[in-house]
């Protein structure tokens, strides 16, 4: 049964929810960038440095300097932005394509929808964007001549000269995994949270308060990353691995890394930074729709205005 039984529903040019989403993208990363360098740190620390959350955060500050909560932030904010302004253009996409004669969209359709908007952002935008931020978060230190990376455009150089091309894809399966599998329960759990707590309905010209964005948005984003944590981890430890060093690669592949992470450190490694992903993805995706969502929901209303005004029009 389709989830969207409105008749009249209007359809917002795939460029504008890009834009929208590229918006809230900017705002989540300047907020939201200390918590992914300590996810990052967290999931790197294989020999018990850091004790939780907050020591994590309090050691970087106190022996690297408060900025370096802020390292890695330009390949991230420049993920976010172009990350969300495709996930957002290609999910409309998507969804156009898969709708009926009807302009009808199933949850099964949404949700596809989705996996596959999240499929194009990872290999297009976010495993060569992760890469360079995760070599750039995983240096420890405050002397820049120390430091093997000096900053985003000289790290992806480097790894280009030293491992090719396909070293900025370091990782590329799980990335795949988590981004398709996030983006498929993300889009229909933001739809289902609009339709449950406010009674609106993709498309149907109203635009919700700034609060109801980031109340929905936040708890849509909260069942993505629980599932998809293992897949984030080895990603991480994936791409963290420099093929060009001294010796063989720690994980020589996905599955390796899969079993072998639990292997040596037990089950619940896989599941290791998955509070600070919570912290940073949920208010981050709270960030990110309140924005798009006004910015959508502006458009959805002009746009049934005129249809209204031409269709009054026509009846006269």
């Amino acid at each position: 049964m389709a989830d969207n039984k409105q008749k009249q529903r209007a359809q917002v040019s795939p460029l504008v929810k890009g834009f929208a989403g590229s918006m809230g993208g900017i705002a989540e990363a300047v907020c939201l960038q200390p918590i992914d360098v300590i996810k990052t740190r967290l999931q790197l620390d294989n020999k018990g440095r850091y004790k939780g959350v907050y020591h994590c955060g309090a050691t970087i500050a106190h022996t690297e300097g408060v900025p370096a909560l802020w390292k890695g932030l330009t390949p991230f904010a420049t993920n976010l932005v172009l990350k969300y302004a495709l996930r957002f253009s290609m999910n409309s996409v998507y969804q156009g394509l898969l709708r009926d004669k009807n302009g009808n969209l199933t949850g099964s359709r949404r949700m596809a929808a989705g996996f596959m908007a999240g499929i194009t952002e990872a290999l297009l935008i976010v495993t060569p964007c992760e890469v360079v931020k995760t070599r750039l978060q995983q240096q420890q230190g405050i002397a820049k001549d120390a430091l093997r990376y000096k900053g985003p455009l000289h790290c992806g150089a480097t790894i280009i000269r030293e491992e090719g091309l396909r070293g900025l894809w370091s990782g590329a399966t799980p990335t795949v995994l988590r981004n398709g599998t996030n983006q498929m329960c993300l889009f229909w759990a933001k739809n289902h949270m609009d339709h449950i707590l406010w009674g609106k309905t993709e498309g149907d010209g109203r635009q919700l308060i700034a609060w109801q964005s980031t109340v929905s948005g936040f708890m849509a984003a909260m069942l993505g990353p629980t599932m998809t944590n293992p897949f984030d981890v080895v990603k991480t430890r994936m791409m963290a691995q420099a093929k060009a060093s001294a010796g063989a690669p720690r994980y020589s592949g996905f599955l390796n890394a899969l079993t072998r992470i639990p292997g040596e450190e037990g089950l619940l490694a896989l599941y290791k930074g998955l509070l600070p992903r919570l912290m940073r993805i949920a208010p981050g995706q709270a960030i990110v729709w309140t924005v798009n969502d006004q910015i959508v929901g502006l458009f959805e209303r002009r746009q049934q205005e005129e249809e209204a005004a031409v269709s009054a029009t026509a009846t006269v």
